[in-house]
């Protein structure tokens, strides 16, 4: 079950809503505990016993640590805890892959399993992961409640693909979590843009990227090549954070507040910008459990290398087992370490005309070469993409090419658009003025009846506009999928 499905929209989340907002308040985690159960078994029915395996364990171990603080024992639970988590995330998710170069460099012919992937368990086992440790340095308490650890575990609007919500972002809110009419309706405005950047954006650029890659790499040109990277790009930025956008906003239907997981990570300055507004939460739980404990910044220049390495290796392999994502995860840990010792240091004594251009230029560039290697399994066929883009394919453009270029130009300017803050702003400064502002105590208030009728009116004609646009763009978004169109969860399969 996804979220841009229609089983989930007129179906499971209807009924849930129904029975949450039904149950007293004691019985909210119960009722979100078994919905979130039952929406995770409903695609992964086996691996659901993996979840509540998981969840018995951190639920233990968490009880444990904080039981037998300043005795050994205390270590015993963590190191149970980090050992239980990550022997299930290396079994499902890295065996085969282990397997495969083993047989590839000694031939030893050893048979691959045949299980799948348990979808979100990369999320889900980071997250425990961080409750116990965050228990151990005596950050949070450790939750007595089953059903409330239970909750947070599987918590279906974050589950399968985050953002990735440590327990301390919402102990509170799980003891008591306030609800109201502006929250849903905030969050069922959030849960619809995400639905719309999704379904009418994500879904239909990947569509471009799907036509001009179905070409083989010794037939492209070189301008289908970047039309193709650049529609990746943006076809993964709207499928993610669609889907953070849609977690967000079914938070706040529930009454949780998740962390933010991007912030137009497009305009980034530099690589270093980039990492610091793309998928947020994961790379603030790298930093906070990873680089940190390795020494961080406080070591010596050597080993300050050598901690940026090893994190960043680590966040490829999270993507995925694959040669392709430790390339993708290598090359960003390059250009982080270049970006620290050398270009940062070189671009700041640039003056502004030409730093602030060549900068962004120059970040553009690097990210999209890394989702070359991203998008395609192959390393060879990454740097042969590479040598397409960069050295020339067989022409510059073709008919085709250009076909498809001026077929898909209204939507991949939609997509620069919409990568921007300009709606967002724009709809801020309507607010804004429809509101009006604040008439100051101790002033002349003649005519003040009027001006308040007059902001009551602006304000009621936004608002209509507002429900009228939402309408609209969750009619547009729930067309395309009766229709069957083309709709996958990239992020799924991390």
């Amino acid at each position: 079950m996804v979220f841009s499905g229609l089983t989930f929209l007129f179906c499971f989340l209807p009924a849930v809503l129904l029975l949450y907002y039904a149950a007293p308040r004691a019985a909210k985690n119960t009722v979100l505990f078994l919905a979130s159960l039952f929406f995770y078994a409903w695609g992964e029915p086996v691996y659901v016993v993996l979840m509540i395996f998981s969840t018995v364990l951190d639920y233990t171990c968490g009880r444990m640590v904080e039981h037998f603080r300043g005795t050994r024992l205390q270590k015993a639970g963590l190191v149970l805890s980090l050992c239980g988590n990550l022997g299930l995330l290396l079994t499902f998710k890295y065996t085969g892959f282990f397997i495969e170069t083993v047989n590839s460099l000694f031939s030893a012919g050893i048979p691959k399993p045949g299980w799948t992937l348990p979808i979100g368990i990369s999320f889900y086992t980071f997250q425990t992961m961080s409750y116990t440790i965050d228990v151990y340095r005596g950050d949070v308490k450790a939750q007595r409640n089953f059903i409330a650890f239970g909750a947070y575990v599987s918590l279906f609007p974050q589950l399968i693909a985050g953002p990735i919500v440590r327990y301390r972002d919402i102990a509170e809110q799980l003891e008591g979590r306030i609800h109201s009419a502006d929250s849903f309706a905030e969050g069922a405005r959030r849960f619809v843009t995400g639905l719309a950047k999704k379904v009418l954006l994500a879904n239909n650029i990947g569509k471009l990227h799907n036509t001009l890659t179905a070409v083989p790499l010794s037939g492209m040109t070189t301008l289908s090549a970047w039309l193709a990277a650049l529609a990746f790009a943006f076809q993964i930025y709207f499928d993610f954070s669609g889907y953070s956008d849609m977690a967000i906003g079914l938070g706040k239907m529930f009454g949780f507040s998740f962390p933010e997981n991007f912030n137009y990570p497009y305009l980034a300055a530099s690589v270093t910008d980039f990492w610091r507004r793309w998928h947020i939460t994961l790379g603030s739980w790298f930093k906070d459990y990873v680089y940190i404990p390795l020494g961080g910044n406080r070591c010596r220049i050597p080993r300050r290398i050598l901690n940026i390495a090893v994190v960043w290796l680590l966040t490829g392999f999270w993507h995925g087992a694959s040669l392709n994502f430790i390339m993708w995860g290598a090359w960003y840990g390059a250009l982080l370490i270049l970006e620290k010792f050398l270009l940062l240091p070189v671009f700041s004594r640039l003056p502004d005309l030409v730093r602030k251009p060549l900068s962004r230029i120059y970040t553009l560039l690097a990210v999209l070469i890394g989702w070359v290697f991203f998008s395609l399994e192959s390393v060879s066929d990454g740097f042969m993409y590479l040598k397409v883009m960069f050295c020339g394919g067989t022409a510059f453009t073709d008919n085709a090419t250009m076909y498809s270029l001026l077929s898909f130009l209204p939507l991949l300017l939609l997509c620069i658009l919409g990568s921007t803050p300009l709606p967002a702003n724009v709809l801020s400064k309507l607010r804004t003025y429809a509101v009006g502002e604040p008439v100051k105590a101790g002033t002349l208030q003649t005519g003040t009846g009027l001006v308040c009728r007059k902001h009551r009116m602006q304000g009621i004609a936004l608002t209509a506009a507002e429900l009228t646009g939402i309408t609209i763009i969750t009619a547009l978004s729930v067309a395309y999928l009766i229709s069957g169109s083309y709709n996958p969860f990239l992020y799924f399969r991390f």
